[in-house]
């Protein structure tokens, strides 16, 4: 690819890029939790579902959000924002080594 072609291809990835307020990094966990007593559907073995976001961070420190049942589609939207402008970061980047030619 030319420079010029770079170029477009660089704006065209800045153009599809996602709204950047709408974005989080982390997973989305589904998991159960039973309570120790007092509780019928925990007897059951059936226990409660819950949604959890978990977020690395830097010296393996781990934190863990519960999210409502209803915030549970917002938050997979903006993890997909998040990989997706990851994903252009990473593709820019690589253009960028072409301009420069490295790693080409």
């Amino acid at each position: 690819m030319n420079e010029e072609q770079v170029r477009q291809v660089q704006q065209q990835l800045l153009d599809e890029r996602p709204d950047l307020t709408e974005i989080l990094r982390g997973s989305l966990l589904d998991r159960r939790i039973f309570h120790r007593r007092g509780c019928r559907k925990c007897r059951r073995g059936e226990g409660h579902r819950v949604w959890v976001l978990t977020v690395g961070y830097p010296g393996g420190r781990t934190r863990q959000f519960t999210i409502r049942p209803e915030q549970k589609e917002q938050v997979q939207r903006w993890l997909r924002n998040y990989r997706q402008l990851r994903d252009q970061l990473e593709a820019i980047c690589e253009l960028n080594h072409q301009l420069l030619g490295v790693g080409s």
